[in-house]
């Protein structure tokens, strides 16, 4: 089990041993540093803390320079916990964590924020497959149709979908396999897409299937 952050470069295609193309996405991940080691006596659970990046000396409170400071790393730019069952080695404050605890062919799970697509409609967000295009409909092509009986139950029930702001939200692809391992480079070609837009910070855990 190993879990690292990273940051997202972008797609592109490899060819595997049958010679096809298979699309990649290519993700930085790491060095990460320990900024902190969570225990069940101070904490009341176990984690270890991440971070990535390095963040900007006026984004830096006098709190928050005292707390890297004791674990003697930079302050990162992004921070994340994860639960120290994610990881097989044992690590301490101010310890690194490399690409290097991935094997090509392993399984893993990448989280992230979506793209925010903003005001969308029934069709882009849900799916829907709008009214006929026949008939005498010449404005429905794109429309939910019946959101609720108007005498009964003279309501829209709650949870129904509707048009709504699309994207920007948290996401976990699993079971995306890698397929190659550039330690020299930090860098980690997955299988597939990962959520969100290009130089955002994403997490990769290995997969318990």
């Amino acid at each position: 089990m190993a879990a690292i952050l990273g940051k997202k470069i972008g797609m592109t295609s490899i060819y595997d041993e049958n010679r096809e193309a298979v699309p990649c996405t290519v993700i930085q991940a790491g060095p990460c540093f320990v900024s902190q080691v969570k225990t069940v006596v101070k904490d009341g659970y176990e984690a270890y803390q991440l971070s990535i990046g390095e963040r900007k000396e006026a984004k830096v409170s006098k709190p928050l320079r005292g707390h890297y400071a004791k674990a003697g790393v930079v302050p990162g730019y992004k921070v994340v916990e994860f639960e120290k069952d994610l990881m097989d080695a044992e690590l301490e404050e101010g310890g690194s964590v490399s690409v290097e605890m991935f094997r090509e062919g392993e399984t893993v799970d990448v989280r992230g924020v979506s793209k925010g697509k903003g005001f969308a409609g029934v069709v882009k967000r849900h799916n829907f497959g709008g009214g006929s295009r026949t008939h005498g409909q010449s404005d429905r092509l794109r429309a939910p149709g019946s959101v609720g009986g108007a005498s009964d139950p003279s309501r829209t029930f709650k949870g129904t979908k509707m048009a709504g702001r699309m994207g920007g939200k948290t996401v976990r692809v699993k079971g995306l396999k890698i397929m190659k391992v550039i330690p020299e480079s930090n860098l980690l070609v997955v299988k597939g897409a990962v959520p969100g837009v290009k130089n955002s910070y994403v997490q990769i855990v290995s997969s318990k299937k």
